[in-house]
């Protein structure tokens, strides 16, 4: 698929007025001003926001109705669930709940369900087969719920309260909750609706602590220390590619400390088991690392063994956990890879396929718990949305995944009378369809792309901070460029071009990447710098001469050392 690259043209004034206001680098003062912090106010507020700069928590639409509603039940020491979704958003959202709702000393118990066997969000099933079984009395929801009518119809009747923590995308039409918090609701005013799941319950904990402190509640419990569990914010947030800006940005960077600091057993574990081994973690850690594994409990096996490791507290056990949740890690990475040539060799028979704007395809065999890696795979691939949808007993439950050009969201709620269900976001969304409906849902989604893009949406673009040269390449840029970290959505990595690059040596490492030692033909010193350039296509292992390369700039960090390393991103 042709990429298309793009130098952003940047404001020289902007640029000047950043590097003014912090002493910086023009390479830097033209990445800040691309991301429109161009003023010396917008840069501070970036670089030196702390949780002091919070919108006010209470500003969340129903966060007092929550709040007194979960203090009664600790304080008459009422049965309280905790019901979570099976993904690293909704399992460190319904972990931090939990924990902290032990610490008061609740008499609270948490439930994820199967993905496989009773798929996403709380329904009436829950209700009559877990919550009345065990005398619940109230239940908080954790990342999911915002479209759990009946179960919300069918706690009540029951005489259970239900307390809703989301963020996923709700219509006007709200469960008749206790309380909706959900700062997606339209009559939410609070500004928050680029929180994670998890960065609402962590809000929820926020204003819970106050109330109690309020009512001299704690005594001679110690207080709960919030920046404590903002590993696990940080952990969610990240996970799920939610805007790192902000209150994410505030929360992820203090969570990032405390992730390094070593005092989670189960976060240590994972660390070892995924040989991390650099002083500080950065956000692609998480991303690549620690948080396929804890989705791999909830793909492959049961998203409890996530929790049981980030609430574990014995290293040895810890220890164990991480590496059960590191082999079905490996078991997802073999059968994602299986469906993905299947697809593609589908594909390859059927290429008429490829002139349609979106791709929906569905399969009985396909395991419904990987179907949404694959599918973000296929759009990376094909550039365009893709909706994969599993088979089961006449019911297709599909993982829906888009391009920032097309609200797939909009386009399920279009195409909802051929669904039974569906929720999730603009990029991502998940479904359950009748089989016989199937091939009439295809048609419809088809309809709306075709109707909401153009020709251009589809093309790859890559959009370029700057022209650098490999003579501007310093320590002090890589420090500099270090201080915008945590990048994630809405704060990108700063992506660099460079003209005229030679290969001076290279080598295989794994299957598919290759190490190079590179120079640029125009460099006045000389200069060469490692770079590493991953997943490599076979007829370009032995290219010796680049015309233009696209990458991204960091430290390696190696046997306690660290040199400048360019990732190679397009050529």
């Amino acid at each position: 698929m042709e990429k298309s690259w793009q130098i952003i043209r940047t404001d020289i004034q902007a640029v000047n007025n950043v590097c003014k206001a912090l002493n910086c680098s023009a390479v830097l003062g033209t990445i800040l001003a691309n991301r429109e912090i161009n003023s010396p106010e917008k840069a501070s507020s970036f670089f030196n926001s702390s949780f002091k700069d919070i919108t006010p928590p209470f500003s969340i639409k129903d966060m007092d109705l929550a709040v007194k509603r979960i203090h009664s039940g600790i304080k008459n020491n009422e049965k309280i669930l905790i019901f979570g979704d099976y993904d690293v958003d909704g399992v460190t959202a319904t972990t931090i709940l939990y924990q902290f709702l032990k610490d008061t000393g609740a008499d609270v118990s948490f439930y994820i369900p199967h993905r496989i066997d009773e798929g996403y969000g709380l329904e009436a099933d829950h209700i009559t087969r877990v919550a009345i079984p065990k005398k619940i009395n109230l239940i908080v929801t954790a990342d999911c719920g915002s479209s759990s009518h009946e179960a919300v119809e069918a706690a009540k009747t029951a005489g259970i309260d239900v307390i809703i923590t989301d963020h996923h995308n709700i219509s006007d039409k709200i469960p008749d909750a206790y309380a909706v918090v959900n700062p997606k609701r339209s009559d939410c005013k609070s500004g928050l609706e680029d929180l994670a799941g998890v960065g609402v319950a962590f809000y929820l904990l926020i204003c819970l602590r106050k109330c109690l402190r309020d009512n001299n509640f704690w005594g001679s419990l110690p207080e709960p220390n919030l920046k404590d569990i903002c590993d696990l914010v940080a952990l969610g947030t990240i996970a799920d590619i939610v805007p790192l800006v902000a209150e994410n940005r505030i929360f992820t960077k203090a969570g990032l400390e405390v992730l390094g600091s070593g005092k989670r057993p189960g976060i240590k574990s994972l660390i070892t088991t995924c040989k991390i081994n650099k002083p500080l973690l950065g956000s692609e850690d998480i991303a690549f690392k620690l948080a396929p594994r804890l989705n791999a409990a909830g793909r492959v096996g049961h998203a409890k063994a996530a929790v049981e490791i980030l609430t574990e507290s014995n290293p040895e056990r810890a220890d164990t956990i991480a590496y059960s949740l590191n082999r079905m890690n490996i078991k997802r990475q073999e059968v994602e890879k299986q469906i993905f040539e299947q697809i593609l060799d589908y594909l390859k028979v059927n290429p008429n396929l490829l002139k349609k704007k979106a791709l929906v395809l569905a399969e009985e065999s396909w395991h419904e718990g990987v179907i949404g890696i694959v599918a973000s795979k296929m759009v990376k691939r094909f550039s365009r949305p893709v909706i994969l949808i599993s088979i089961r007993d006449g019911i297709g439950k599909g993982s829906a995944r888009s391009i920032p050009e097309l609200d797939l969201y909009k386009g399920l709620v279009t195409c909802s009378d051929e669904l039974e269900s569906f929720g999730g976001h603009p990029m991502a969304a998940g479904l359950r369809v009748k089989t016989q409906n199937v091939k009439s849902f295809r048609k419809a989604f088809e309809g709306f792309t075709d109707d909401n893009t153009i020709a251009n949406d589809f093309r790859p673009k890559l959009m370029i901070d700057y022209e650098l040269g490999f003579d501007e390449i310093t320590d002090k840029l890589i420090d500099e460029i270090g201080t915008m970290q945590p990048f994630g959505a809405s704060n990108h990595e700063p992506l660099f071009l460079a003209r005229n690059v030679e290969v001076k040596s290279s080598s295989i490492v794994g299957k598919d990447h290759r190490r190079m030692l590179l120079c640029q033909s125009s460099s006045r010193s000389g200069k060469k710098i490692n770079a590493i350039w991953f997943n490599v296509d076979a007829c370009r292992m032995s290219v010796k001469y680049f015309k233009e390369i696209v990458f991204r700039l960091q430290w390696n960090h190696w046997n306690n050392k660290k040199t400048p390393q360019i990732i190679v991103e397009a050529v």
